[in-house]
C-alpha cells in the first residue's frame, strides 16, 4: 500500500474516531441535561434503577465478572452477579451527581445539623489545618463510593489540595468534566507526562496532594491485590520519600437514603528500607492492603470493570 494511501487512511480513521467522540459525548450531555430537569433524588434513583438493568448487557460486564471472579473464587455466581450490578448502581449514581453536587454536598463543619453528608476524622482535618504551612501531606483514595466528594470536603475546612485525576479518554467528556471538576474541587493535576513534576513543585512547596492508587499501571512495581499480582504505581511512595510526607487514607462510603460518609484515617506508618528510607514496594502493597480491606467492606461500591490485574 502506497505511502499516500495510508496517511489518507489514517487521517479519515482519526476523523471517524473525533466524530464518534463527539456523538458519544453529546449524546451523554443530552442526558445529564434531562437529568437537570428532574428532583436530584429522582434523577439519581432513576440513574441507579436504569444502570443495573442495562450494565449487565454491556461488554464491560464481563469484564467486571471476571474481576470478580479473580477476587472472591469462594462466591457463586448469583452472590457475584448481585456485587456487579451494585457496582452499576453505584457508577450510574457518581454520574448522576455530578450534575447535583451543590445539592448533595451540604457538609458544614461549622453547624451541627445533620445532613446527607457526614465526616469521621474532623479532628484530624482541623490539626492539618494548623500544620498545613509546616510540612506536606499526601491523601490517597481509590474508586470507591463517590470517591470526588473527598476533596470538597477538604475545601471546606479550608484545606488546600491538589488532586492528581486521570481524564476520560473523550476528549469532548474530559473538557466537560475538568470544568466541573475546578469550580468545585479546587487545584487539578491530569494524570499525563510531567504530572510527577507538578505534584513534587507541590509538595516542596509544603502543600497537599491527593492521589487514586488503585488503577494497573503498566510500569509499576510487581505487587498484589486480592491474592493476585497486578502492576502499582509506585509515584506515592516515590514523593513520600523524597519529601518525606505523612500519608494519609481517605475514603467515600455509599450509605442508605442517598448519603455518604467521608472518613479521613489517621497518617501511615510507611514500611522503611534498612537505611531509613521509604521502601517503595513495601509501601505500594501496604497502598494496595488498605483499598482492598476498602473494597471487601463494601464491594459493590468499587469500580470492578477495570483491568486491574495483568
Amino acid at each position: 500500500m502506497k505511502l499516500d494511501t495510508k496517511l489518507a487512511l489514517f487521517r479519515w480513521s482519526q476523523r471517524l474516531k473525533s466524530f464518534n467522540y463527539w456523538l458519544s459525548a453529546h449524546v451523554i450531555f443530552g442526558v445529564l441535561w434531562l437529568l437537570r430537569q428532574l428532583p436530584a433524588k429522582a434523577a439519581m434513583d432513576f440513574m441507579d434503577n436504569t444502570a443495573r438493568k442495562i450494565g449487565p448487557l454491556m461488554g464491560r460486564h464481563r469484564v467486571a465478572m471476571t474481576n470478580l471472579r479473580k477476587a472472591y473464587p469462594e462466591k457463586s455466581e448469583d452472590e457475584l452477579q448481585v456485587i456487579a450490578r451494585d457496582m452499576w448502581g453505584n457508577m450510574a449514581r457518581l454520574a448522576a451527581e455530578y450534575v447535583f453536587l451543590d445539592a448533595i454536598f451540604d457538609y458544614d463543619p461549622h453547624s451541627d445539623k445533620t445532613g446527607l453528608i457526614e465526616v469521621h476524622g474532623r479532628e484530624i482535618f482541623e490539626r492539618l489545618l494548623l500544620e498545613e504551612t509546616d510540612r506536606p501531606h499526601i491523601f490517597f483514595t481509590g474508586h470507591t463510593g463517590n470517591f470526588e466528594l473527598l476533596p470538597i470536603c477538604a475545601a471546606t475546612f479550608d484545606l488546600n489540595v491538589t488532586a492528581l485525576f486521570r481524564p476520560p479518554n473523550n476528549p469532548y467528556v474530559a473538557k466537560r468534566i475538568l470544568g466541573a471538576r475546578r469550580t468545585n474541587m479546587g487545584h487539578l493535576v491530569p494524570s499525563k507526562a510531567g504530572a510527577a513534576w507538578s505534584l513534587a513543585s507541590v509538595l516542596n512547596a509544603n502543600g497537599n496532594v491527593g492521589m487514586l492508587v488503585d488503577q494497573k499501571f503498566r510500569r509499576g512495581i510487581p505487587s498484589t491485590f486480592f491474592n493476585r499480582p497486578c502492576k502499582t504505581n509506585p509515584l506515592l511512595a516515590k514523593l513520600a520519600r523524597q519529601y518525606d510526607c505523612d500519608v494519609y487514607p481517605t475514603r467515600c462510603i455509599r450509605l442508605p437514603g442517598g448519603r455518604f460518609r467521608l472518613e479521613l484515617e489517621e497518617k501511615m506508618e510507611l514500611p522503611r528500607d534498612e537505611k531509613g528510607g521509604v521502601d517503595l514496594a513495601a509501601t505500594v502493597q501496604a497502598l494496595n492492603d488498605k483499598v482492598e480491606g476498602w473494597v471487601r467492606e463494601y464491594p459493590g461500591q468499587w469500580m470492578w470493570f477495570h483491568k486491574r490485574w495483568n
